[in-house]
């Protein structure tokens, strides 16, 4: 990037090869937010849906490992087997709910973004081990952005998080005077639903991070005027090159009209500055078809080919310069111009019966041929 490129401001919207590079690095719009509001919600869900199950699982539990009988303690593998049956119960009962969580952790992210996997991004990058580049992130616009929103979030859980505590502070202390298992529940209870209140919380701060990182992320990747230039100037290519490709397409173009003079029926000149190149085969085609045109240059090869192939050609001014400029080349002539070729392929098929030729009759040319005026050029 030239000096010139960074003394620009970044006002356009980034191009679709831009946003392509950018998302084989890795770089993609991203919401942390996001995927803590969306296992936090799907956390508080499954504590109301399974909540019950999860807590009388726990009460077992408790009672397995708190209450143990005089003659066990004596036996050297309980509480081993004691630990591994534990272990095994809070597996089996808590494997949908850690299942679920790592469905909703693995997916969440590509709600914003989709799914990228970046071999790049991978890839070690020495500057971010630079301490000088860090530090310059460290107080960057960006840092001090995410430092804002951090304290705001910080905020935002801890005011909730008082207000639960003032609003059930009976509540928590009657949990302490109750039973085992009533203590249990009514402790459940509260921290599920004080739970799912911070939940939605996070519920507020992703609906405003998502746009904001939307809107960060398109920033990032928006370009100078001169950016727009040189990528355009890199996937259309050069002048000079497209003028190359221009004329070898050209040259192409011609060499296959070329070939397909001696297919014509007949040559319509002007008869120097223009030849149009018709062919019709009643069998085959409902409308005649103009094959091959030119003008000067090209015109006057047309004419050379169709003289070393014996096709006929019929000078007509006004009709060669109608065909020219109103048809385009393997394309079928215009409506208002069926007349008037008519007339000229019935003159050329005439000429081409030997039979009328060997009797002496020779068919005479047409010479008010009807152009219509919207086809009339000068």
């Amino acid at each position: 990037m030239s000096s010139e490129d960074t003394s620009q401001e970044r006002t356009e919207q980034a191009t679709p090869k831009r946003v392509d590079e950018a998302r084989e690095k890795g770089q993609i719009s991203r919401s942390k937010e996001l995927s803590t509001m969306s296992i936090l919600m799907a956390s508080a869900l499954i504590f109301v849906f399974m909540g019950q199950q999860l807590a009388a699982s726990l009460q077992s539990l408790m009672k397995i490992n708190f209450i143990i009988e005089r003659e066990n303690i004596f036996d050297d593998l309980f509480l081993f087997n004691t630990i591994v049956d534990s272990g095994s119960n809070i597996l089996i009962d808590f494997a949908p709910f850690l299942g679920l969580l790592f469905l909703v952790a693995f997916f969440a992210p590509m709600m914003v973004g989709g799914w990228l996997f970046s071999p790049q991004a991978l890839s070690l990058k020495l500057d971010k081990l630079n301490p000088i580049s860090g530090i310059k992130r460290l107080f960057s616009a960006n840092s001090l952005m995410e430092l804002m929103k951090t304290l705001a979030k910080f905020i935002l859980i801890v005011g909730i998080a008082v207000f639960l505590l003032w609003h059930n502070v009976y509540d928590l202390l009657s949990v302490g005077r109750n039973g085992l298992e009533s203590g249990l529940i009514d402790a459940s209870s509260l921290i599920i639903g004080s739970f799912f209140i911070v939940c939605l919380a996070t519920v507020l701060i992703a609906s405003v991070d998502i746009p904001f990182q939307l809107w960060n992320h398109s920033k990032q990747l928006k370009m100078t005027k001169q950016q727009v230039k040189d990528e355009m100037k890199d996937t259309e290519g050069k002048p000079e090159v497209k003028s190359h490709i221009r004329m070898l397409q050209q040259e192409l173009a011609n060499r296959r009209m070329m070939e397909a003079i001696p297919e014509a029926d007949v040559i319509i000149t002007n008869p120097t500055h223009y030849a149009v190149a018709l062919r019709y085969k009643p069998d085959e085609m409902s409308t005649p078809k103009l094959v091959a045109k030119g003008a000067d240059l090209v015109a006057e090869r047309i004419r050379n080919v169709a003289k070393e192939n014996n096709v006929m050609i019929f000078p007509a001014p006004m009709l060669a310069r109608a065909l020219y400029f109103s048809t385009k080349v393997n394309q079928d002539i215009p409506a208002g111009l069926y007349l008037a070729v008519a007339q000229v392929l019935a003159y050329i098929f005439q000429l081409r019966d030997n039979v009328n030729i060997l009797r002496g009759v020779k068919p005479k040319p047409p010479t008010d041929l009807p152009i219509p005026e919207e086809f009339q050029h000068d």
